[in-house]
Parts: structure tokens; C-alpha cells; sequence
């Protein structure tokens, strides 16, 4: 088991929460996370994990910090 903190941001917090400490099976990747919290790729356009980018294939270790970030619109 790894523990992670997970962070969602803007829109994606929505319903869930700003930021959540959990543990999950070893090898499990970004997109395991994201699943667990019903999102989409589509809905998550920024990967960070421990501040450096990442993608949904990424796998996590023993005290990363994931942060998702929806695309965002601006005018």
C-alpha cells in the first residue's frame, strides 16, 4: 500500500473535496485515482505530482502529492 495526498482543484472539487490523504494497492497510476473519484480524462487536463508534471499512466510512490486540474476558460 502507498499513501498519497490528492488534491483537486476549481470545478473537479465540485461535489468531492479540496484535499484528501488515502492510501491505495501498490502500482497504482494517476488514472486508478482518478477513476476512484468518477473523473475523466476529459475533465482533467493538468497532472502534477509533487509539483512536476505528469500523465494518466504515471504510477504513484509512497508519499506523493497528485494534484488534477480541470481545463479552464477564460475571456
Amino acid at each position: 500500500m502507498v499513501k498519497v495526498t490528492v488534491k483537486l482543484f476549481a470545478t473537479l472539487q465540485t461535489g468531492r473535496f479540496e484535499i484528501r490523504n488515502e492510501e491505495f494497492e501498490d502500482g497504482v497510476t494517476v488514472n486508478d485515482v482518478m477513476c476512484k473519484y468518477g473523473l475523466t480524462k476529459g475533465q482533467v487536463l493538468l497532472i502534477l505530482i509533487n509539483g512536476r508534471h505528469a500523465d494518466y499512466e504515471t504510477p504513484l510512490a509512497q508519499g506523493d502529492t497528485v494534484a488534477l486540474f480541470p481545463p479552464i476558460g477564460g475571456g
